[in-house]
Formats: C-alpha cells, sequence, structure tokens
C-alpha cells in the first residue's frame, strides 16, 4: 500500500462488470477496494483488495467507507457497480419486488454517494462513476422496473454532478448495453405472473438471455470506466460499446413513431 497512489472503491466486484472494472483499474495504477456481501468467498485479483459490504445496509456502507479512509487515506474514484435486475410484466411484480430494485440500484447508490462525498469534498477532488445503462435512456418492456431504477439513476447524477462541481468532484455515468455477465442468472420470476403475460415473458426472457450471449464483454465495460476515471476533460455520459454508442443517437435522433417501432421489433412485441 502506498498512500500517494490513487484509490478506487468499486461496489459489485465479485463477478461481471464491477470485477473487470476492478481489475482494470488496478492495472491503471490504482490501489482498488473491491466490495461483495460476501467477500471472503470471492476468488482473489492481483491489486485489489477485496472487502465486505451491502449497498443496502446504512451500517455496512458506513463502515467499509469509513475502514477504506483509515487504511488508504484517499478515495479518488468510487465505481457504484453493485445492482440487480428485474422481470416480468410489471402488473406481474409485487411491490416488494419493486421495493428491492430501488434498495440497491437506487438507495445503494445515494448510500455509497453520500458516504464517501464529505471526503472528496475535503480533498478537493474525486470521481463518482455511475453504471447505468442503455436502459436509462430507453424502455425496457418486461423490464419496467430495472428501467425506471436506471432512468432515476441518470437523473439523480446528473443533478448531483452540477451540485458538486465546484468542489472538485464529478459524478459520471457509464451506460453499457448487453454484457456477457451472470446478470440474468440472478433475477426472479414476478411474484404474481399472469397468463395474459406468459407468452410475451417468455420471448422478453428468450431476447434477454439471446442479448447477454451476444453482448460485449465486461472488459469492453471496464476499459470505458476507467477512461472516465482518468479523463483530463471527463464527459458526463461514457456509452460502452458499439451497440450502446448507436442506441444512444438512435434515442436522440430518430422520430418518436419510429423509435416506439423499433423498440416493440426488437422486443418481439406484438401489435
Amino acid at each position: 500500500m502506498a498512500i500517494d497512489r490513487p484509490v478506487a472503491l468499486v461496489t459489485g466486484a465479485s463477478t461481471g462488470i464491477g470485477r473487470a472494472a476492478a481489475r482494470a483499474l488496478a492495472e491503471a495504477g490504482y490501489d482498488v477496494i473491491g466490495t461483495s456481501r460476501r467477500a471472503t468467498g470471492v476468488d482473489p485479483l492481483d491489486g485489489v483488495v477485496f472487502v465486505d459490504l451491502d449497498v443496502a445496509d446504512d451500517k455496512s456502507v458506513t463502515g467499509a467507507v469509513q475502514w477504506v479512509i483509515e487504511r488508504f487515506e484517499r478515495i479518488d474514484v468510487l465505481v457504484n457497480n453493485a445492482g440487480i435486475g428485474s422481470a416480468g410484466a410489471a402488473e406481474e411484480r409485487s411491490l416488494a419486488q419493486d421495493r428491492e430494485v430501488f434498495e440497491v440500484n437506487v438507495f445503494g447508490v445515494l448510500r455509497m454517494t453520500t458516504a464517501v462525498l464529505p471526503h472528496m469534498r475535503a480533498r478537493g477532488g474525486g470521481r463518482i462513476i455511475n453504471i447505468s445503462s442503455v436502459l436509462g435512456l430507453i424502455p425496457a418492456p418486461y423490464g419496467a422496473v430495472y428501467s425506471a431504477s436506471k432512468h432515476a439513476l441518470e437523473g439523480y447524477s446528473e443533478s448531483l454532478d452540477h451540485e458538486v462541481r465546484a468542489h472538485g468532484v464529478r459524478v459520471l455515468l457509464v451506460e453499457p448495453a448487453y454484457t456477457r455477465t451472470g446478470f440474468d442468472a440472478g433475477i426472479t420470476g414476478p411474484d404474481n405472473p399472469l397468463s395474459a403475460y406468459a407468452d410475451q415473458r417468455r420471448l422478453a426472457e428468450d431476447v434477454l438471455t439471446t442479448g447477454i450471449e451476444k453482448g460485449d464483454a465486461p472488459a469492453v465495460v471496464a476499459r470505458v470506466i476507467v477512461k472516465a476515471a482518468t479523463d483530463a476533460k471527463p464527459k458526463t455520459r461514457y456509452t460502452a460499446g458499439p451497440v450502446a454508442a448507436q442506441v444512444s443517437t438512435l434515442r436522440r435522433l430518430a422520430p418518436s413513431r419510429l423509435f416506439d417501432r423499433q423498440i416493440r421489433k426488437v422486443n418481439k412485441l406484438a401489435g
């Protein structure tokens, strides 16, 4: 450990995008702390220290952030990567399921950010990189609550960035499309499945599975995260991978009726 080296804290670093980001940041010269709800079971990674942290728990967040500051004396980059998905039609999901998605994807980011910001302001600098999604820009039929959580993250991040920029802190968004991770394996079905949505739900599950299988490698997203962390003139948003770039452009430029038809086509929606 060298206190003159920059320090990055990455949530949800045990697998997928988070693990790739932790590895890439370590290779870029950062001391990296990766978090997981059960860090003792995580496979070791060169240059990364793993610690227990549950972003849905106030005490866990406060304790982990304080430990990092006491040991490393600084946090230069926070990567808010931890997140969970949703599946099923909105009408089929219980409020408890929807609350869980927001608890992790939105309030987890708020907890981490609130815990780290005082330290960054005191040091006069830092970067908070929030892992959003192209689904923070577009609709996600049969994933409405996940999309809503990412839309909320987009609005929060962009607004907060304006608040803290005068203190040397930037809040940036990284927006991947489908990525080859085990993300879909952790998604539970709806609590109240309805026959009215059954056929279309199965099609939506196939679209998700196929998209992930053909998606970008986590390393593609990790490289963009390092770029966001190190850019001399950072941008508010970074798309990760060619599909994400295309979707972002289409969202901005396509006429609304054409865009609507494309959403229905891609998601195999009838009518």
